[in-house]
């Protein structure tokens, strides 16, 4: 029975205010940060429990004012206006109760890289990263640029970015994958339109105590920096490449002027890979949830397809178009198909909980 279920989630959520409310917990940074952050990932569970549990109180209530002459007919329309709530509420709880995601609170990196297409893939590289800016906007997320290496018409062969706000991972953990791009490009002259495609990749930020790298097991190169940058490019050992030898995953960053500082970068972003690639083996190996994730955020996976032409935006992975690719695009409106992707996502779960 679901209140059954619900029962424990507030007694806990009482629990941690009454634990909070203790000055030896006040004094504590540590055990304060844990419990505020658990009781804020179970603050609206509990309140949707308790207007839940409230309504079939209620229900309760009503159905005993049936036998009651006077009231009989009040409290049948009243009953039919409870049970609907009390169907809303349920599914809206049946949700609320999929085991949460370790990741979706946490910030990411965000990889974009052009693949086929030649200078075409690296402007949609421009044009997908600026789209993406766009709509961390409207979250009030903030952005800054790591990492990114241009290309010679305005593109870029890569750009890597921190993304930082609440809830950043929830909403962009299914970008993963391989994002194809069909229009006439800047360089065409005979009006053909080619097909390109850029990979995306969804890291997210992960701390010393998630991910422990043994240092023998780095390998790290210093050398000059190339390519665009200020005077300091090609005049000193600056840029670092750290390779992890048991996995074979390699960072190398030269966007900073010290080496120190573009270590400390590299460092962060080959955790991050790392964390990504122990994630893709456990759902590798569990065939249950590989059945039932919306998308593995594997490069090769094609996920999606701009068609400027005719103003489309496919989404492979739940048989959704959007006739409005420009608009999509300018103003960074991806929740038009993000949301439909999480609610697919949230329906595959409540199956599997079936």
């Amino acid at each position: 029975m679901l209140s059954t279920t619900l029962l424990p989630i507030i007694a806990r959520y009482d629990e941690i205010s009454d634990l909070l409310s203790r000055p030896e917990i006040v004094a504590d940074v540590k055990q304060l940060t844990a419990l505020s952050k658990e009781q804020s990932q179970i603050q609206e569970i509990t309140q949707q429990a308790r207007i839940y549990l409230a309504t079939l109180e209620s229900i309760q209530e009503n159905k005993l004012l049936l036998e009651d002459k006077e009231l009989s007919e009040l409290a049948k329309e009243e009953l039919k206006t409870l049970e609907s709530t009390k169907t809303e509420l349920e599914e809206t709880l049946r949700v609320l109760l999929i085991p949460k995601d370790p990741n979706d609170d946490k910030n990411i990196y965000l990889e974009l890289r052009a693949g086929t297409g030649g200078d075409e893939a690296g402007i949609f590289v421009g044009d997908l990263f600026r789209a993406y800016c766009r709509y961390a906007d409207t979250k009030g997320w903030k952005v800054e640029i790591i990492s990114s290496s241009e290309n010679d018409v305005g593109g870029y062969k890569e750009i890597i970015a921190l993304i930082k706000g609440s809830g950043v991972f929830s909403k962009l953990k299914f970008e993963g994958g391989t994002h194809r791009v069909q229009r006439v490009p800047q360089t065409e002259s005979q009006g053909r339109i080619h097909t390109s495609a850029i990979t995306v990749a969804i890291m997210p930020e992960v701390d010393d105590v998630e991910i422990t790298i043994n240092p023998n097991d780095l390998r790290i190169e210093v050398f000059r920096a190339g390519g665009h940058g200020g005077q300091c490019v090609n005049t000193t050992d600056s840029a670092v490449r750290i390779t992890h030898i048991p996995t074979g995953i390699s960072v190398s960053m030269q966007d900073e002027k010290s080496q120190h500082k573009n270590k400390d970068k590299a460092m962060k972003i080959l955790k991050a890979r790392i964390y990504e690639a122990q994630i893709a083996e456990q759902m590798a190996q569990n065939s249950q949830a590989r059945k039932d994730q919306v998308g593995s955020g594997d490069r090769s996976e094609r996920i999606r397809t701009y068609n400027y032409p005719q103003n489309r935006l496919t989404d492979h992975r739940i048989n959704t178009t959007l006739y409005s690719l420009e608009e999509i695009m300018l103003s960074g409106n991806l929740d038009s198909i993000i949301d439909p992707l999480i609610a697919h996502a949230q329906s595959l779960a409540l199956s599997a909980q079936e």
